[in-house]
């Protein structure tokens, strides 16, 4: 047979900038190949690397059991049926938007204020953030993004882009939060590779390592960011996912107190995936104080665009306050309650965590254990616990964390009965290395 020429397919295509060579996505391939069932596979690999919120599912299940119009269109020829099911345009259902607008003033404790018009709906955080990159940076500029931070964004922000990503480091000595020199450090790398900085983005909480960004961190990026006339996103898609409404501060919170000077730099991204635990509805929004990066960004939805029963489900479900109020309060309180389950857990066989406050997983210190105190010792008991302990956990490298020993795991992915499994094969491997 006549081997035929290879096909050639475009640079974005064959690039290596997806970013899925990474641990962390090979640890989503070794559970997939080989995933934990607690009756029919209970030697199977439990999946720790996914940060999704499945605690409160029976909250959201009973609101659509009691009420039926909210997932339905009702009998044929009811109205709505036929509006809804031809083609929306790219500003997505008015009655969504305000439910969504409502809701994240209300999942922030009242303390900021957001304008429906201003509400740019897209297919999930993932897209949200690209659009927000295609928008404020041209191929070959540079966004600064502080370590550790989700694998996923070697993918999302510079993949189809060509933008890259210039990580601000930060050190555990102070959780990991940044700080002034590590800001301006990467800010100079940047410059010093040619690269035009043009914004620099966050998550709080600050995403992968369950803590909020403090005020005072918050008032400095401003003030950085209007200094170096670049722009500030906040990545807030767990805001709701904190233990104390009072702990979360949004850049909104600021803006307000500033009387917005300064605002059209600020772009704020959320999404219903962490805090509903809704990633399979594909639900992302971009807040943006600048008119420009709405109206282009509403422009650009339209390749991300959410179908209109999933709008008019969530639109009932939000607009519901007796609902939200009872669901974000026990959603909480349930994430404090495993919080404190897997951190104690971990303690008791002594390994320590990041204090946190925030989010669906914590981040454990397991550099004690290293044979060797370099990325390559860290991959070697990643793959010990990944292939022996059956546990998939994210590496801190993946992360670009430049401290190495340290693993991100989640909590919130699993029912309780799972994460005590986890734990007993953390105590047993812990107990065969101290005997070693």
């Amino acid at each position: 047979m006549i081997e035929q020429p290879r096909v050639e397919l475009s640079k974005v295509a064959v690039s290596e900038t997806h970013g899925e060579n990474s641990p962390y996505f090979a640890g989503w391939k070794a559970y997939d190949e080989n995933p934990y069932d607690e009756l029919t596979n209970s030697s199977g690999v439990i999946q720790m690397g996914l940060a999704e919120n499945q605690v409160s599912f029976d909250l959201l299940e009973k609101y659509l059991e009691e009420h039926p119009e909210a997932s339905t269109w009702g009998k044929s020829g009811a109205p709505g049926f036929r509006e809804n099911a031809l083609f929306q345009d790219y500003h997505g259902l008015k009655s969504f938007r305000s439910a969504m607008a409502s809701f994240m003033e209300q999942i922030r404790g009242g303390r900021a204020k957001f304008d429906p018009d201003r509400v740019v709906l897209t297919a999930g955080a993932t897209a949200a953030n690209e659009l927000l990159t295609f928008i404020l940076a041209n191929p070959g500029d540079a966004l600064l993004v502080p370590t550790p931070y989700y694998p996923g964004f070697d993918r999302d922000l510079r993949w189809r882009t060509g933008v890259n990503i210039v990580p601000i480091h930060c050190e555990s000595s102070n959780n990991f939060q940044i700080t002034p020199q590590a800001l301006e450090a990467a800010y100079d790398e940047a410059e010093a590779k040619n690269m035009k900085v043009r914004g620099v983005l966050i998550t709080n909480p600050s995403n992968p390592l369950g803590a909020t960004v403090q005020r005072s961190i918050l008032e400095y990026l401003l003030d950085f960011v209007t200094e170096k006339n670049i722009h500030l996103v906040s990545d807030e898609i767990y805001s709701g996912s904190v233990f104390s409404s009072s702990e979360f501060v949004s850049v909104a919170e600021i803006l307000e107190a500033r009387e917005y000077k300064e605002a059209e730099r600020v772009h704020i991204v959320y999404s219903l995936s962490k805090d509903l635990g809704l990633p399979g509805f594909r639900v992302g929004t971009i807040y943006s104080y600048n008119d420009n990066v709405v109206t282009t960004a509403r422009r650009m939805s339209s390749f991300t665009l959410i179908s209109s029963q999933t709008q008019h489900l969530l639109a009932c479900m939000l607009s519901d306050k007796k609902f939200t109020e009872n669901y974000i309060g026990t959603n909480r309180e349930r994430l404090r309650k495993r919080y404190q389950m897997i951190i104690e857990g971990l303690r008791s066989v002594g390994i320590e965590c990041l204090k946190g406050n925030a989010g669906l997983f914590c981040w454990m210190n397991l550099s004690p254990l290293l044979e060797k105190p370099n990325r390559e010792g860290e991959l070697e008991l990643w793959n010990a616990f990944l292939h022996e302990v059956k546990l998939n956990i994210s590496p801190g490298s993946s992360c670009r964390c430049s401290e190495p020993g340290w693993f991100r795991v989640c909590f919130a992915n699993m029912s309780e009965n799972t994460l005590e499994v986890a734990l007993e094969r953390i105590r047993n491997f812990m107990e065969r290395i101290n005997k070693e």
